[in-house]
C-alpha cells in the first residue's frame, strides 16, 4: 500500500477496536464499601419514612408510642397492623426487583434489559389473570405459582429468540421479542380484566402495582422465594463477571456458561415472579437501579448486586410514601409513581455517565 493510501485510511473516522478501548472505571473498594454503607443508612432513613407517613397523618409520638408500646387504638392498629407489613413487603418486593434486573442485565449482557422490557413481568401477570379469570383463584397463595411459571416461560421464549441465530444471543433481538412478549401478552391480559371487570375488580390497583392489600400474610409467602433467588443471584455473580468477558474466555477461566445462564434464569424466576404476584406489575425498577449501581461501582457485578437489593427498596419505598402523600386521603399506586421518578432519572444517568456500558 502506497504512503498515500495509508495515510487515507489512517483518517477515516474507524472504531476503535475492542482490546483498544478504554475499560469501564472500577472505583476503590473504599468508595464502593461507602457507597453500600451510605445506601444502607438510606434505606433505613425510608424505612422510618414508610412507617411515619401516609394517607392518614398520624402525630410522630403517636407512631413512636405505637412502635414501642403498641395499642389498640386506631392509629395503633394502622401503624402497626398496616404501615409496619406494608414497609416489608416494599423492602422485599425493591430487592427482588433490583436483583432481578441486575440479572437479567448481566446474563443477556443488555443493559436496556429489565424483568419489565423483556417481557417476564407481563408473563407473570398474564399468568397470574388466566388463574383469577378462569379458576377462581383469589389470594396470592393460589396464583404465586402460577406467576412464577409466567415469568419462567416469558424468560425462557424471550431468551430462544434472542439467540436463535448463528451468532448466539443478541442484546438487540432479546430487547425487540421480550417488547413484543410484553405487547401481546398485556393486550391480552387486558381484554380478559375487561372482559368481566366484576371478577377483576379487586385487582384494579394490583395491576397497576401496588403494596396494598393483605401485606403481612403476602410477607410470609413470598419472602422464602425471595431469599431463594437472592441468594442464588448472590452465588452467580463471580460467574456473570466471567461470562461478561464472552462464553469462550469463560469456560477458559473455568466458568461454565450453561449453568451460569440456567441459574441465572431460575433466580430471575423466582425473584420477577415472586415480586409480580405480591405487587403487581411494578416497571423502571429492575431497569433503573442496576444502572445507578454501575454508575457507582463499575462493572464487577458482585458489587452491583449488592447495591441493587439495598437501592431497589429504596426506589419503592419512596416512591410508595409520595404516592400515599401526594393526593391524600387518596393513594397513588406505587407503579404509576416509580414511573414518574425512574424516567427522569434514568434519562439522566444516561446523558451524564457511562452507566449504560457493560
Amino acid at each position: 500500500m502506497t504512503h498515500g493510501a495509508t495515510a487515507a485510511v489512517e483518517s477515516l473516522d474507524v472504531p476503535a477496536p475492542a482490546a483498544a478501548r478504554p475499560a469501564p472505571r472500577t472505583r476503590p473498594v473504599s468508595v464502593r464499601a461507602t457507597g453500600l454503607v451510605a445506601a444502607v443508612v438510606l434505606l433505613v432513613l425510608l424505612v422510618l419514612a414508610s412507617i411515619a407517613f401516609g394517607a392518614k397523618v398520624i402525630p410522630l409520638h403517636d407512631v413512636a408510642s405505637a412502635l414501642l408500646h403498641g395499642g389498640r387504638s386506631d392509629d395503633d392498629l394502622v401503624v402497626t397492623g398496616l404501615r409496619v407489613p406494608r414497609t416489608l413487603l416494599g423492602i422485599l418486593v425493591g430487592a427482588a426487583l433490583g436483583g432481578a434486573g441486575a440479572i437479567i442485565q448481566a446474563f443477556t449482557r443488555n443493559p436496556l434489559a429489565d424483568p419489565g422490557i423483556l417481557g417476564v413481568n407481563a408473563g407473570s401477570a398474564f399468568a397470574v389473570t388466566l388463574g383469577v379469570g378462569f379458576l377462581g383463584l383469589t389470594s396470592i397463595g393460589q396464583y404465586l405459582w402460577l406467576a412464577l411459571a409466567g415469568a419462567a416461560a416469558a424468560t425462557l421464549a424471550v431468551y430462544i429468540i434472542g439467540a436463535a441465530s448463528r451468532t448466539g444471543a443478541s442484546p438487540v433481538r432479546m430487547t425487540l421479542a421480550g417488547v413484543g412478549l410484553a405487547a401481546v401478552l398485556g393486550g391480552i391480559t387486558t381484554g380478559i380484566t375487561l372482559s368481566n371487570p366484576t371478577t377483576f375488580q379487586s385487582m384494579l390497583s394490583w395491576s397497576a402495582g401496588s403494596l396494598t392489600g393483605p401485606p403481612l400474610g403476602t410477607v410470609a409467602i413470598i419472602a422464602p422465594f425471595v431469599g431463594a433467588g437472592l441468594i442464588i443471584g448472590a452465588a452467580i455473580t463471580r460467574p456473570l463477571n466471567a461470562l461478561a468477558l464472552g462464553d469462550d474466555l469463560a469456560a477458559a477461566l473455568g466458568s461454565r456458561a450453561r449453568v451460569t445462564r440456567t441459574a441465572a434464569v431460575i433466580a430471575v424466576t423466582l425473584l420477577s415472579g415472586a415480586a409480580t404476584a405480591a405487587a403487581g406489575p411494578i416497571g423502571f425498577v429492575g431497569l433503573m437501579i442496576p444502572h445507578l449501581a454501575r454508575w457507582i461501582t463499575g462493572p464487577d457485578q458482585r458489587w452491583i448486586f449488592a447495591y441493587t437489593v439495598v437501592l431497589g427498596p429504596c426506589l419503592l419505598l419512596a416512591s410508595d410514601v409520595l404516592g400515599r402523600i401526594a393526593m391524600r386521603p387518596a393513594e397513588l399506586p406505587v407503579g404509576i409513581v416509580t414511573a414518574f421518578v425512574g424516567a427522569p432519572v434514568l434519562i439522566i444517568l444516561v446523558r451524564r455517565t457511562k452507566a449504560s456500558a457493560l
